[in-house]
């Protein structure tokens, strides 16, 4: 994968653990799930003031994936980027990769939220300032 910290609109930089290395002596798949999780429902916390323990309307979570490309195992700093490549009325698609040290793409994910009413947990429209956070981080994506 060619792509850059660079290209996505939200970045952060995680510190590896010693308990996340796998009996192979790098990351354990299940981590990179971890992290993709953390950056984004971390970023809603932070930009869009998402409470999902509160909320009226939740994400959950309709999809996620992850392609591997390169080894990273404690103790390295990773950075993980964020961008939505699709907005639809009820639904947000991720993009996400995974970087070592020294900028390399090690992973790209993809997450998909579906917002629900939290009684009913039928699908909702995504909160409208919710949507407004999100279109920083759909840049020059197409948006529905």
């Amino acid at each position: 994968m060619s792509a850059t910290p660079e290209d996505f609109p939200a970045t952060r930089v995680y510190a590896t653990r010693w308990t996340d290395n796998d009996m192979y002596g790098h990351l354990n798949n299940a981590v990179y799930y971890q992290l993709f999780d953390t950056m984004i429902n971390g970023w809603l916390a932070a930009n869009a003031a998402v409470d999902p323990a509160a909320g009226e309307v939740v994400n959950v979570v309709a999809e996620s994936g992850c392609r591997f490309f390169a080894e990273v195992g404690f103790p390295a700093d990773v950075t993980v980027g964020l961008r939505v490549a699709r907005l639809g009325s009820s639904s947000v698609t991720y993009e996400l990769a995974l970087f070592d040290d020294e900028a390399v793409c090690a992973a790209e994910g993809k997450w998909v939220h579906v917002y629900v009413d939290a009684r009913t947990r039928r699908p909702t429209p995504i909160p409208a300032d919710v949507r407004e956070a999100l279109q920083v981080l759909a840049g020059a994506t197409r948006s529905e």
